[in-house]
């Protein structure tokens, strides 16, 4: 009888590397993903994108609320898994990764000990780093600092947002976790201890403070942060126009480097075009979010709405 795996994970991120599994024959014995919820406006309840496709394969589900419940590890226990693999999910107590014989591992979305965090993909943009890649290692007390299994480095293009870099370490990272599972089962790999140089920068969970944009950085790190927060969750700045302030998203920008006499974070509209001045030039403002608007681009923004002459931000 081949081996047996239980797959914990809930986003899209973690379908992908499900997905992979399940391709190449791997025996998945149960699949654990977050409980269903309410969400939306309407509340309806949504099941995670890990369900959905766990239901197609006919794979059994589980949806523990509480993790630490005893209940849920003698359910896990009963089903005698050799290995377990996490992808995006929340934190497991020892009593659930210890239970398999081969160990708990985890695909992080990073070259650790770099980023560290809930949202490695976001912060390796924003810092405007040149590659990422992904890591599998095995779980233990500490939030992604276990043993290294395997890594593969990523490439991150110019063009690169945190949306297609998601894509790219889901495609590698699915790749690494199958080969991570025969080296397990076959004895080829040897955990590597994370070695801590002090360098290592976090990647800290995205909240209300730290996706705002600060106009006094350089215009590259400003667009390096509307590109790490593309598609999700959107970069955000305050509009100030008649005394009224709006909090704006912003998921496309360019910069325009050039010498003007524009005061600094003053919104100048010109040939069809939302410029946000800038001492080295304008930031270009090309998709945006208005309150309780869909996305626009700015064309079809400037086309729909007109904007009083004094405009800035912050």
């Amino acid at each position: 009888m081949s081996k047996k795996i239980i797959f914990f994970g809930t986003p899209t991120f973690a379908v992908k590397c499900l997905e992979k599994i399940v391709e190449e024959k791997f025996n998945v014995v149960a699949v654990v993903t977050a409980p269903d919820r309410p969400a939306g406006r309407g509340r309806q309840i949504k099941t995670s994108a890990v369900k959905q496709f766990a239901e197609a394969q006919n794979i059994p589900i589980l949806q523990p609320i509480k993790l630490k419940a005893p209940e849920f590890s003698e359910q896990l226990n009963e089903m005698e898994p050799d290995l377990m693999i996490v992808v995006a999910f929340r934190m497991l107590p020892k009593k659930v990764w210890s239970i398999p014989p081969r160990g708990t591992f985890n695909l992080h979305a990073s070259l650790l000990p770099a980023y560290r965090g809930a949202a490695p993909i976001n912060w390796a943009i924003i810092n405007q780093e040149k590659y990422s890649g992904v890591t599998t290692f095995l779980i233990n007390e500490e939030i992604d600092s276990g043993a290294i299994l395997l890594q593969e480095k990523v490439v991150i293009e110019e063009e690169d947002t945190a949306g297609s870099l998601h894509d790219k370490l889901a495609e590698k990272g699915s790749e690494l976790i199958c080969k991570t599972i025969r080296g397990i089962f076959e004895g080829s790999i040897t955990p590597q201890k994370q070695e801590i140089r002090g360098s290592e920068k976090a990647a800290p969970k995205l909240n209300k403070e730290n996706i705002f944009i600060d106009w006094d950085q350089p215009l590259e790190a400003i667009q390096a942060k509307i590109k790490g927060l593309s598609p999700y969750p959107g970069a955000r700045f305050n509009w100030i126009e008649d005394d009224k302030i709006a909090v704006i998203k912003i998921f496309e920008a360019e910069m325009v480097m050039e010498n003007h006499h524009f005061n600094p974070k003053q919104v100048i509209i010109k040939d069809k075009k939302i410029l946000i001045a800038h001492p080295s030039g304008f930031l270009n403002c090309k998709i945006l979010q208005f309150p309780n608007k869909k996305q626009m681009n700015a064309v079809d923004l400037l086309n729909g709405y007109s904007f009083s002459n004094k405009v800035e931000v912050s």
